[in-house]
């Protein structure tokens, strides 16, 4: 098959893998409809992190094209969501709802693990992990915002959740905000709430920053400090909670807005290609040309 190959920073290329098999009793073969480029892939590409040289990509959608034996609530041909972590859904941290944690877990694309920027994936604990989407025909806005379940809107989602924020809070998103113009903004108290996803120096200190005394940080960039210190937020009486966003418990609840209409994450998109043209999503982004770079993938 063919799929995105990491080949080290600056490097990407579509290459050919080995076919997907079940390997496992609890597997599953997705074939990939929709892919795209993640904001912590950027710090793979860039040197940043480290990444296993060949697959890459954590995020799909697509088709079961084949179970394992021991795979229960999923069947061939269903259409699934991929949360990017797999889970067993029974070990003490998914029971607790932190499926992003689970014991027997691990992410796609990575560490041996077929990467969601590819023709198809094998899916481990496969019953446990993907969501069946009901219906069909999907539009392809639709279809967007479902991909965005993956894993971006599940991110932003707890970034909010574990901000603590509800409904009337103050809240930035903090990408490249300014500390001054959040002062200005709120005459010079500061947010309830801040929403860190990037894991930068400058995006949490930016946080620290803005958020009133007695705030909370939601974090959910991948962080990357070197230089932040704890006393920022001590002298102000700042929280700090999140991580990596336990996906499979928030995808079910946010799968029904979806497709009520109240919600339309899909809109993060705003660069479109195909898989034969993935060093080019991910240099849209690199570049800052792009906000996110979706892919399609042609189906053979």
């Amino acid at each position: 098959m063919r799929a995105a190959i990491f080949n080290g920073p600056h490097s990407i290329e579509v290459g050919e893998r080995p076919d997907p098999v079940i390997t496992a009793p609890t597997d599953a073969v997705v074939r990939v409809v929709l892919s795209c480029v993640c904001g912590s892939d950027l710090w793979y590409y860039r040197g940043d992190s480290p990444h296993d040289l060949g697959p890459i990509g954590h995020e799909f959608i697509g088709v079961v094209d084949e179970v394992g034996p021991e795979v229960r609530g999923i069947a061939k041909g269903d259409f699934v969501i991929a949360p990017f972590v797999y889970c067993d859904g029974t070990c003490a941290n998914c029971l607790a709802g932190v499926t992003s944690q689970c014991v027997q877990g691990g992410g796609f694309g990575n560490h041996g693990i077929d990467g969601g920027q590819g023709e198809a994936v094998r899916v481990p604990l496969a019953g446990s992990t993907l969501v069946r989407v009901p219906g069909s025909g999907h539009s392809d806005e639709t279809m967007r915002s479902l991909l965005a379940l993956s894993d971006v809107m599940c991110t932003g989602h707890h970034a909010a959740v574990s901000a603590g924020v509800k409904r009337g809070s103050v809240v930035a998103v903090v990408g490249d905000a300014a500390i001054e113009a959040i002062s200005e903004l709120t005459n010079g108290i500061g947010v309830d709430a801040a929403l860190e996803c990037v894991g930068t120096d400058q995006s949490i200190a930016t946080c620290a920053g803005i958020v009133r005394a007695g705030g909370m940080i939601g974090a959910v960039g991948v962080p990357l400090y070197e230089e932040f210190q704890y006393k920022t937020l001590f002298w102000k009486n700042i929280g700090i909670k999140g991580g990596v966003a336990p996906a499979r418990q928030y995808i079910p609840e946010l799968l029904d807005d979806v497709l009520a209409g109240r919600i339309n994450p899909g809109l993060v998109f705003d660069y479109t290609t195909d898989l034969d043209h993935v060093a080019d999503a991910y240099a849209a982004m690199d570049e800052r040309r792009a906000i996110k770079s979706l892919l399609t993938i042609p189906q053979h």
